[in-house]
């Protein structure tokens, strides 16, 4: 693992201030099962004693959040459906993103040809065709969100804001991520989220913007932003931080793309990554003459 002196290969030098951390939540900051570590929920009250700002970003719908703010004593703007949604910190909507109608349809119709399961996010709800598929009851227990039940998505195409497509056959979904967005191209959006999930999303809904509106709400610069993440959608938004961390537990091309690589989800990577890269940077440390 890397130290906090030591860049990934090929990165400029990170920023020696630090006022907001825009983090990734699956795969990031809890655990496999879906879990806050205590050591996760004390490095976020460090933060806030530090004045760094905490803000949310997750491909999951904004709601699918909410469990988090409390415990988290969330109190900034957050991000869902990977940028397609902001909601203020009281809820309400700020801005929302949806795919054409056209689009919409002609990813639904290229994941069934490839016998991908497909869910529609749409204006806080969840629709499904197929309540047995394989991930149904994962993600049910995850974003706490039910789920309607239709018979077809054909009236449904209108203020998508995520196409979802769930596969167990990961190496099949590598491919239609690559497929989908050959065939159409900058009219969307299309990484996986996890292993499992393919998001496809309107073609600036993505974590890098999402990071930017956030902190541009909050009056912070992106050189005083940090952003950690583990999977391909985070991507964009490593590379335009002022310090971007990768989980332990990321890929080989989401670690490329951040200054720093800390510990796996299950090793309190993301509390580590708080003491190690971020901490050392807040406005206090650097004052102090802390900064790395």
């Amino acid at each position: 693992m890397l130290d906090d002196k030591t860049l990934q290969p090929g990165r400029t030098d990170p920023s020696s201030r630090i006022r907001l951390l825009v983090s990734d939540i699956d795969g990031t900051l809890v655990t496999r099962t879906k879990d806050l570590t205590r050591a996760a929920l004390r490095a976020a009250g460090q933060l806030r004693e530090a004045g760094i700002r905490l803000a949310l970003v997750s491909s999951r719908p904004a709601r699918g959040m909410d469990m988090f703010l409390a415990p988290l004593a969330i109190d900034t703007p957050r991000a869902g459906l990977n940028g397609g949604e902001i909601l203020a910190p009281d809820g309400s909507l700020v801005a929302a993103m949806a795919l054409d109608p056209e689009v919409a349809q002609i990813v639904v119709e290229t994941l069934d040809e490839h016998g991908v399961d497909s869910w529609l996010f749409a204006e806080g709800r969840w629709l499904i065709r197929r309540p047995e598929g394989a991930y149904v009851a994962q993600e049910h227990r995850a974003v706490r969100l039910e789920p309607v039940v239709v018979d077809s998505f054909a009236n449904h195409y209108h203020r998508i804001g995520k196409i979802m497509g769930s596969s167990a056959d990961y190496h099949l979904l590598e491919r239609v991520e690559r497929h989908v967005q050959s065939l159409l191209g900058e009219r969307v959006n299309a990484h996986r989220s996890q292993s499992y999930y393919l998001d496809v999303t309107h073609p600036d809904a993505n974590k890098g913007n999402a990071a930017l509106r956030l902190a541009g709400l909050l009056g912070v610069p992106a050189d005083e932003m940090a952003c950690i993440g583990d999977m391909g959608n985070d991507i964009s938004m490593l590379q335009i931080a002022g310090v971007s961390i990768a989980m332990g537990n990321a890929t080989e091309e989401v670690a490329a793309a951040a200054h720093f690589v800390t510990d796996t989800n299950e090793e309190d990577g993301w509390a580590h990554a708080m003491q190690r890269f971020v901490l050392p940077r807040g406005p206090a440390s650097v004052q102090a003459g802390g900064a790395a």
